[in-house]
Order: C-alpha cells, then structure tokens, then sequence
C-alpha cells in the first residue's frame, strides 16, 4: 500500500523528485495489487494527475491491479472533471481498497 500525502506548493524539482521516487517503488513489484491511499490529498495539478496515469499504467502493465481510495470530495471532482474516474478503479474506504485489490 502506498499513502500520498502533498504539500500545498511544490516546486518543479520537488515534484520530478517524487514522481521518480514512486515509479521506482514499483520496479520489480508492479505485478502485486496496490492500494494508493489519497486521504491526505485535497489538490492534485496536472503533473500529480499525470503521474497518477503513469502509476496506473505501469500496474497495468505489469499485471498488477491499483485501487485508489480516500479521495476527498474536491479530490474527486477533479478526477470527474479529468474523466479519470472511468480510467480508475476507486474505493471509498481503505479496507474496501485492499478487498478490491487482493481479487
């Protein structure tokens, strides 16, 4: 399981930091079910967005399956406002995360 939690502001070099630490926690481990926790996210721009796409499709690609939960209220509106919520599969709890993943 992977929880995310972002400041208010990042900078560029902040963000391609994290962007680069979380595809490399998925080297060699995309093909297990994760669970991307976003109870502490309120906002995501466009190059959080993108990595979320990235993220989804290197668990695709490795066979593995990618459950999003805790989106809040605004955090959701931004994905439906994306059409991202088609693109995800999204629970509103942690435990029922982890059930959606481990089938």
């Amino acid at each position: 399981m992977l929880q995310l939690a972002l400041p208010d502001q990042m900078d560029g070099m902040e963000i391609d930091g994290l962007i680069d630490s979380i595809l490399r926690s998925l080297d060699g481990r995309s093909q297990e079910p994760w669970v991307l926790d976003l109870t502490e996210v309120t906002y995501m721009g466009s190059a959080m967005l993108g990595l979320m796409v990235n993220i989804r499709e290197r668990i695709r690609q490795g066979g593995g399956k990618l459950v999003l939960c805790g989106l809040s209220t605004p955090l959701m509106r931004i994905f439906q406002t994306c059409c991202l919520e088609r693109l995800f599969n999204i629970a509103k709890t942690k435990p029922e995360a982890i059930a959606k993943a481990s089938r």
